[in-house]
């Protein structure tokens, strides 16, 4: 009797080998330091003869960057469809937001010409990828605007990603009120999902990229580039400090809840921010210390931290345009105002799809390095430093979010608290 088989079975039920399972159980961060000792050994042992393992990671990187787009679009709109923003406060938390980013990318790109990370040593040339030619801000802007609705998810033009995704996304929403779209949200929802589980495998490639890209520069440079990261770090650091500064200012005087009272009552969601480097797995646990700990409204609370966080991330904005800038001085390329104001604009652009998405930053910085046409072959260079400064970052988003709740809870909660007690007890008296 032939035993039919199930072609169709669920992939959850299938075990994957026993290595590769021991293999995606290791921390992706464990995975790169190990790929950098490995790279560095064999950079060492094959010297110029590493060269051809620069294929490998180009390919990774061409792979990623294909799935990008398609990544961006959906987790834009499925964040669109299924974020529950109403009322007045929506207005004055888009400008919460858009208001942190700008200047968390102005902060990172004054650090970075200030400091200048990648000019610590001899230029790195590119001999594969053309130098960025200097253009007006008109021409650079005029090069991200698409001549097509499909032309975007082509060219990983990441503005006419998002300008359609929020065209169509919010196009939706209103339709919402008279038709049934659930089948569109179930399909987003879904596309999304899918789309995450092919990221993660190409995530499962990404210490290879690193190991190849490692060899093959200590093989043609030495250790000269990661002298240079050191300076990258210290100077990622000091911005993202700023960063926290600002929103700790802000909060001073637009709040009625201090600094102190914040840090303090948020203090449990930073720490799992830095230690998981996951925003998403930090929004309940952040609403949480917002509303028990600190005593914002739940309005107020989930506002910020589950609705705004979607759509801010300030760290990874600052992030970006940061590498952009080290890379350009790394190649010995002095990237002009206006294309650093393209660099700007970009990081805010793709910092908006970027929530929700395992290794951000890994992803939409390769769209970020396209706009001004920087080579994208030194992306795994920075994974080897991302590791640490990915929960810096993630911890900067996460106080993002908290800054964001408490300039929406504003300076005069404290005697509606009272007040509110006041009535309470009044009301348990009788």
């Amino acid at each position: 009797m032939i035993q039919k088989t199930h072609i169709l079975e669920p992939v959850s039920t299938r075990r994957p080998h026993p290595v590769l399972a021991m293999y995606r159980r290791t921390p992706l961060y464990l995975r790169i330091l190990a790929a950098l000792a490995v790279g560095i050994l064999l950079g060492l042992a094959l010297g110029k003869d590493a060269e051809p393992l620069k294929w490998v990671s180009r390919i990774v990187l061409r792979i990623l960057g294909a799935l990008a787009p398609a990544l961006i679009l959906v987790a834009v709109m499925d964040s669109i469809l299924s974020a529950n923003v109403r009322g007045r406060g929506v207005a004055k938390m888009a400008f919460l937001l858009v208001l942190n980013t700008l200047v968390a990318i102005l902060i990172g790109l004054a650090v970075a010409n200030v400091v200048q990370p990648g000019r610590h040593g001899e230029p790195v040339e590119s001999p594969n990828e053309a130098a960025p030619t200097a253009k007006d801000l008109g021409g650079q802007l005029l090069e991200n605007i698409p001549q097509s609705v499909l032309e975007p998810l082509v060219t990983n033009n990441v503005i006419g990603i998002v300008f359609l995704a929020a065209a169509f996304g919010i196009a939706f929403r209103r339709l919402a009120a008279t038709h049934d779209i659930t089948i569109v949200n179930q399909f987003i929802s879904l596309s999304f999902k899918a789309i995450v589980v092919i990221l993660h495998w190409v995530l499962d490639l990404v210490p290879l990229a690193v190991l190849c890209t490692v060899a093959q520069t200590v093989g043609s440079h030495g250790f000269e580039p990661f002298v240079r990261l050191i300076w990258f770090i210290a100077a990622v650091v000091i911005g993202l400090f700023l960063q926290a500064v600002w929103y700790m200012v802000r909060i001073r005087y637009g709040c009625w809840a201090s600094p102190t009272r914040v840090l303090l009552g948020t203090r449990d969601a930073l720490v799992m921010a830095f230690s998981t480097s996951s925003s998403t797995a930090t929004m309940p646990v952040a609403y949480a210390c917002l509303r028990d700990n600190v005593g914002l409204r739940e309005e107020s609370a989930a506002m910020g931290a589950l609705v705004g966080s979607n759509f801010n991330n300030d760290g990874t904005a600052l992030y970006e345009a940061m590498a952009a800038l080290f890379i350009a001085q790394v190649m010995g390329i002095g990237l002009t105002l206006p294309q650093q104001l393209v660099v700007m604009l970009m990081s805010v652009v793709a910092s908006v799809g970027a929530g929700g998405i395992p290794e951000a930053g890994l992803v939409t910085m390769a769209l970020v390095f396209e706009a001004v046409h920087l080579p994208k072959e030194y992306i795994p260079l920075l994974l080897t430093v991302d590791w640490f400064l990915d929960r810096c970052r993630t911890a900067i988003n996460v106080l993002g979010d908290v800054n964001v709740s408490c300039m929406l809870e504003g300076k005069t909660r404290h005697e509606m608290s009272v007040q509110s007690q006041e009535a309470s007890a009044s009301s348990v008296g009788k």
